[in-house]
């Protein structure tokens, strides 16, 4: 039995990132209705709204999950709302999540933290968590600046730990969805494809510049100060990789890339795998290539292990 079908109620072990301003009802729906699980985001800080999308989603009766970052919440209320709200499956991230495990689970509500190394992993196993999402530095957005390729995290992760894990970055399709359940994964999580579907709300430019983007087609900015992120490669970006330093004051033009189609406005953040997408589909599109092409993948792999072959 897959733990994370069992844990979150979706059909195909399929995650959306949780991307500030873009993992909303549009597409968190998008996602659960196709198959997968949907993912709302409160990163954004905008509380009221959020809560409103999770209210949204729970009106539709899918299944869905909700991500709490840590670091980025302004007080409990979105905390206490969630486990209010018969939510049923929760990522955390952005910090540790041993505060949160208790309320959450004491809601009836399943939790999985991001991890974007071994020794947190291990901490959150010791804290009782229920899951790992598995965070590669091939992924797009807020980073470890120690970078661990998926390829490596997961197998020093999955040697380590019992718990379920979902594997995060550098994955589009089901040639790396059938390498990270070879590795231990029993479910993936997308941001970047996600992000160039037919569903997602961000200006057709962002969807363009990801589609048109090369597998060298990101930067790991901000290496030697907080926050470190993997973003698109642009004018914008190529003055802070230059500099190698980047405040705060580089986000506040974000939402004019999202919505405004200026890719220039703040960092465009994207993971490597942007490389490897070639066209904006529809979600439910996206879902039912990924799950084809995994089990002609597996099937090909079982038939070579039952003949003993290569």
């Amino acid at each position: 039995m897959n733990r994370v079908l069992a844990h979150t109620g979706a059909r195909y072990p399929i995650v959306q990132a949780p991307m500030g301003w873009i993992a909303r009802t549009p597409l968190a729906s998008a996602v659960s209705r196709a198959g997968g699980l949907g993912i709302i985001e409160t990163s954004s800080a905008e509380t009221a709204a959020c809560q409103d999308h999770i209210r949204q989603m729970l009106a539709l009766g899918l299944p869905f999950g909700v991500n709490l970052p840590i670091r980025f919440l302004k007080d409990d209320a979105m905390l206490r709302f969630v486990c209010e709200s018969g939510i049923r499956f929760v990522t955390t991230s952005a910090g540790s999540p041993a505060k949160f495990i208790q309320p959450l689970h004491d809601a009836g509500i399943v939790v999985y933290h991001a991890v974007p190394t071994l020794d947190l992993a291990l901490k959150c196993e010791d804290a009782g968590i229920d899951g790992l999402v598995v965070e590669g530095s091939e992924g797009g957005g807020f980073k470890n600046p120690e970078e661990v390729s998926t390829l490596v995290l997961l197998q020093a992760i999955r040697e380590r730990v019992a718990v379920p894990l979902i594997a995060a970055g550098g994955i589009v399709d089901g040639r790396g969805m059938a390498a990270a359940f070879a590795l231990g994964a029993e479910a993936i999580q997308m941001g970047t494809r996600f992000v160039a579907s037919a569903e997602s709300p961000v200006h057709a430019n962002y969807k363009q510049s990801i589609v048109d983007a090369a597998a060298t087609g990101t930067w790991m900015l901000n290496t030697k100060s907080t926050p470190c992120i993997r973003a698109l490669k642009t004018d914008f970006t190529a003055a802070i990789h230059e500099t190698g330093l980047m405040g705060a004051e580089a986000f506040k033009g974000i939402r004019g890339v999202y919505f405004d189609g200026d890719m220039n406005a703040a960092p465009a953040l994207a993971g490597q795998s942007a490389g490897l997408v070639h066209a904006v589909k529809p979600v439910q599109q996206i879902i039912d290539e990924t799950v084809a092409e995994f089990h002609a993948i597996t099937a090909r792999l079982g038939a070579l292990a039952a003949a003993r072959s290569f």
